[in-house]
């Protein structure tokens, strides 16, 4: 099996969801490709949305995101005002358009059916898009987004198999690493073979598939759009759509720190902030890099920033002195200003990737999978496992912050109130970031020996998972979604 890597875990896209908006998009795509190639002519579409996709999607907006896929969009690339004026586009004129220029009529409350109490075999977050063609013929495929963006297509009556469009992202690359592991014991033995720490381990394993600067290239631009989502929420302000009335937060809460630095624990408030600028805008439905699921991206960037913030201040004399060198909030600037630290901070990057395959190879990051322990869980020991690194952590103190974090994670449901990713997912990516540089600074301190292995908290989130009522499982039927109040 070949290794997850770079590419397949942080990937740029966007909001609310990467389960429910990222890939049902690409599965649209997909679609929308495959009646290209059969030079097919589509007189009628439909889609049916099944389990976690149809409980939740309309705030999650996994209707347009399919929709948008159809159309030839893609989660990197789409303009957010095409996503926005999707709705607009489609009530005006009655028309879908489809990838390659053909259109067919749909309408949008008639076209698209939610089955939120039928699940498909295979997986919870399951959609079926159907074509009938000019010649009779119904063209028919299924596929299952299985979190972070994940997408696979079922065949026949068998499981699903990588999904054509999509096989380098499930790992279906034929090309052996160097230095193989699919568990977090196997990881550790590569490291004191090799006498290599973690992030060169996955920089070796990457360079399989991609040139060294393909993989340098690729990592710049995921830091860079990471951090555009830190500014693009700090300076915007406003009411989250959806209807829940949650207003942003970050540009307020900026204000409100700036000239506040003698506090010994005023670096954890930029920590917050960077944590709620990116989900504010992930919410928003704007651009951001799952890392690994949308729904968790504040987390990682987060922590990064904290790394980078950090050192510039030791470096300059203190936050306060930082801050009247650079405003703390443009993290893109530490790394100009610094530039020997981007390829520490690519190192962060490619050690947490590490982390990232093991949970995803032997658990799942879906919420509707196992709750918010595989989401917003695995981006806390993704993060502490980089920051470990970062600080020139051994391979063992790294695999130990991991273990801290996720160990910390357990049980933790998904219960996104309205089926929005605002509450109480905005605040809990800025309590997970905290959690991660706690779990990295004990890590840190010890010497890397303990008695809970990684691979152990990955089993027991998994089993987690399974054990979990479905209600607590990106369902919006239980939890704090049944409980709050609104006034």
């Amino acid at each position: 099996m070949a290794q997850l890597g770079i590419f397949d875990l942080f990937r740029v896209g966007v909001g609310p969801s990467s389960s429910h908006t990222v890939g049902p998009m690409r599965a649209g795509k997909a679609f929308a490709e495959e009646l290209l190639d059969q030079a097919a002519n589509p007189t009628s579409i439909t889609v049916d949305l099944y389990g976690s996709l149809a409980a939740t999607g309309i705030g999650h907006g996994t209707d347009r995101a399919v929709l948008l896929g159809l159309g030839g969009a893609d989660p990197e690339t789409v303009p957010i005002a095409q996503v926005e004026g999707l709705v607009r586009q489609l009530t005006s004129t009655g028309q879908l358009a489809l990838y390659g220029g053909a259109q067919v009529p749909f309408d949008l409350p008639v076209d698209v059916r939610f089955n939120p109490r039928e699940t498909l075999d295979f997986h919870v977050n399951g959609l079926t898009i159907s074509a009938r063609l000019n010649t009779g013929d119904t063209l028919t495929r299924t596929y299952y987004s299985t979190g972070g963006g994940f997408v696979l297509m079922q065949v026949a009556d068998e499981a699903p198999k990588p999904l054509r469009a999509d096989t380098e992202a499930v790992g279906a690359v034929a090309d052996p690493c160097p230095y193989p592991f699919t568990t977090g014991a196997q990881l550790l033995q590569q490291c004191s073979k090799s006498g290599q720490s973690v992030a060169q381990v996955a920089w070796e394993n990457e360079g399989v598939r991609h040139t060294r600067q393909d993989t340098t290239d690729y990592l710049d631009h995921v830091l860079d759009t990471m951090f555009e989502a830190v500014e693009a929420g700090v300076t915007t302000a406003g009411i989250l759509p959806g209807g829940l009335g949650v207003p942003r937060r970050a540009p307020q809460l900026c204000r409100s720190l700036e000239g506040e630095y003698e506090d010994p624990l005023a670096v954890l408030d930029w920590v917050n902030l960077f944590a709620l600028a990116v989900n504010e805008e992930n919410a928003a439905g704007h651009r951001v890099v799952t890392a690994p699921t949308n729904g968790a991206a504040g987390v990682v960037p987060a922590v990064l920033g904290y790394f980078l913030v950090m050192r510039a201040a030791g470096d300059e004399g203190g936050l306060g002195a930082l801050a009247k060198q650079t405003e703390l909030w443009k993290l893109r600037n530490l790394l100009q200003r610094y530039p020997k630290r981007r390829q520490v901070a690519r190192d962060f990057l490619m050690a947490a990737s590490a982390i990232g395959s093991l949970i995803k190879t032997n658990a799942s990051f879906a919420g509707a999978e196992v709750g918010c322990q595989g989401e917003v869980g695995s981006a806390s020991a993704m993060a502490a496992a980089g920051l470990a690194q970062a600080f020139g952590g051994t391979p063992e103190q790294v695999e130990n912050a991991a273990e801290i974090a996720m160990e910390h994670s357990l049980g933790l449901t998904c219960d996104p109130v309205g089926g929005l990713v605002q509450i109480p997912c905005i605040e809990r990516n800025a309590i997970a970031a905290v959690k991660a540089i706690s779990a990295a600074r004990m890590a840190l301190y010890g010497d890397g020996r303990h008695r809970v292995s990684l691979d152990t908290a990955i089993e027991t989130m998994r089993q987690t998972g399974l054990d979990m009522h479905a209600n607590y499982k990106e369902t919006s039927v239980g939890g704090l979604a049944v409980n709050f109040i609104e006034c």
